[in-house]
């Protein structure tokens, strides 16, 4: 890749001083900084928009963010012999936001609701693809979901992870599908035709900790590959799923993060309904299953079956009425506990094992109240559980 990477950059007008590796890339000290030459793998129109959206990001003076350079011929990318494409662009040498420190999450949070505010691009603005509406993006999860599912079904042999998997197929699947259709009739109800604004407002499309650098000059943004038009709140919806889903879905520290953020820009009432159906998609279920259906079947890694087994555990149980006698029955990774309903108190509670070879167990308890059941995770036997939120009977939450 260097000799490579050597000849590609021959078609800039920069002075390469050294080459070394980097995350899947190439460093370059250069006469003009430190330089970074990536692979590119999207289309023309898309990297001509995020040159625009960098540009006016970059002209705002509010937040630093990488820059595409372009080539001898003002092209913004080079091409190998493979006819592989390539961009280099501007780069900042530093460590990660650090998820465990509480002050760089609530920066990293300011960071980007001061991102939103100079991501809207001027009117107009052409060649801007249209605003998909998050429920078609969320239908066509579903529609992944259920071909993997037959996939899994006719497999004569499985591996643990597939059983496991197979498992726990209907319950988040089942969560997957209420969600998407709950949050298309809400739309089709309440939402706002899309104006101008809404298709020219950006977001990052990838607002990770991975891709906030801190060095000494401050915080630096990368990868803008994945920008696109959308509600900002997709951002803030992927930086808080990562954050909660590291401290065990702590509420404090949502509320927290979302204060922070409207200190900076307000969240309107629609976006806040967005958040909501977000949090309550089972994403990393779905990441889990399109990780182990586009690699390879036959050697399956065990930080997969220990991604699913910790999922499952997060997200607590399924509680399904049993019977006139009011019996509760929970199910997890293949094992079923019962326990009876007590009419009086009007509170149920069970105690479930988290997977199908561990002793360790989990106590939920099933509350009815207002016509509905609910059910309620209680504090686990061991060292997780269920969180301690209230969602609606057979069906799981996020936060």
């Amino acid at each position: 890749m260097n000799d490579r990477a050597v000849a590609l950059l021959e078609q800039y007008d920069v002075e390469v001083l050294r080459t070394r590796k980097g995350r899947g890339a190439i460093l370059c000290d250069t006469n003009r900084g430190c330089l970074i030459l990536k692979e590119y793998t999207g289309n023309e129109e898309r990297i001509r928009i995020q040159d625009q959206l960098l540009r006016h990001i970059h002209e705002q003076g509010t937040v630093a963010v990488e820059a595409i350079l372009p080539n001898k011929e003002g092209g913004l990318y080079v091409r190998d012999g493979d006819g592989s494409m390539y961009v280099l662009k501007t780069y900042c040498e530093g460590r990660e936001c650090n998820i465990y420190e509480k002050s760089e999450c609530m920066e990293a949070v300011r960071l980007l609701a001061r991102l939103h505010k100079c991501s809207v691009l001027p009117e107009g603005t052409e060649g801007l693809p249209p605003v998909i509406p998050p429920e078609k993006e969320y239908e066509k999860r579903n529609r992944e979901l259920k071909k993997v599912r037959k996939y899994l079904q006719k497999r004569s042999q499985k591996t643990w992870f597939e059983i496991s998997l197979l498992d726990t197929y209907s319950l988040f699947l089942e969560q997957a599908q209420s969600v998407t259709e709950d949050w298309r009739h809400y739309r089709e109800r309440f939402s706002p035709e899309t104006d101008g604004e809404s298709s020219r407002t950006y977001c990052h499309g990838d607002y990770q900790y991975h891709n906030l650098l801190r060095s000494e000059e401050g915080w630096f943004l990368i990868n803008f590959e994945k920008c696109l038009p959308d509600d900002p709140i997709r951002d803030l919806y992927l930086l808080m799923r990562k954050l909660l889903e590291k401290s065990n879905w702590s509420i404090p520290l949502g509320k927290e993060l979302m204060a922070t953020y409207e200190a900076e820009r307000p969240i309107s009432a629609i976006s806040r309904i967005d958040l909501y159906y977000r949090l309550a998609y089972p994403e990393k279920f779905w990441k889990i299953v399109n990780f182990y259906y586009n690699s390879s079947k036959s050697w399956i890694p065990e930080r997969n079956r220990e991604k699913l087994e910790r999922l499952v555990r997060q997200f607590g149980c399924k509680m399904i009425k049993r019977n006139a006698q009011e019996e509760t029955a929970c199910e997890s990774t293949g094992k079923q506990t019962t326990g009876a309903y007590d009419g009086k108190s009007k509170t149920a509670q069970v105690r479930v094992a988290v997977s199908p070879d561990s002793s360790d167990t989990c106590v939920v308890k099933c509350v009815r109240a207002a016509g509905r059941d609910t059910c309620h995770g209680g504090q686990p036997a061991g060292d997780f559980g269920a969180g301690g939120h209230r969602v609606p009977f057979g069906r799981l939450r996020g936060v």
